[in-house]
């Protein structure tokens, strides 16, 4: 089971838009059901924490709402699962995005930190961190 704890320095209002908003994310490996109708709202400035044990789904469930990966969809309908699955992010919807504009987004407005060391050796670390903006032909200013 995944945990989600989140830290924030105010309560959220009504008319506050959250951030993040992800309804309903199922996912299957195989037969394997490990995301189970997780919804989850973030709101700016708020702190989240996803914990569990290793295999929970803590991996996933951030590919998912960072755009790396897709809720299991499909795979629900074949096992007669009936779920409105959403995912917004900044008031868009990713899931109804093309491929090519959800990677133009992902790439522009999403930052991913991997669990595991993916730095390029022959750079050095600010070259590994500016890579995106480089790559996305953005001005970097070296001061």
């Amino acid at each position: 089971m995944i945990s989600v704890y989140i830290w924030s320095e105010f309560y959220a209002t009504p008319i506050m838009k959250p951030i993040i908003s992800a309804q309903n994310i199922h996912k299957f490996f195989g037969q394997s059901h490990v995301l189970k109708g997780v919804s989850l709202e973030v709101y700016e400035s708020e702190i989240v924490s996803i914990t569990g044990p290793s295999g929970a789904g803590k991996t996933t469930l951030l590919q998912i709402l960072s755009s790396l990966d897709t809720p299991s969809i499909k795979t629900l309908k074949k096992h007669n699962i009936e779920a409105l699955t959403s995912i917004e992010v900044e008031k868009k919807d990713i899931l109804n995005m093309s491929t090519k504009t959800r990677n133009k987004f992902r790439n522009k407005d999403i930052g991913f930190i991997f669990q595991f060391h993916q730095l390029l050796p022959e750079f050095t670390v600010l070259e590994n961190i500016l890579m995106p903006c480089m790559i996305g032909k953005l001005n970097v200013d070296e001061q």
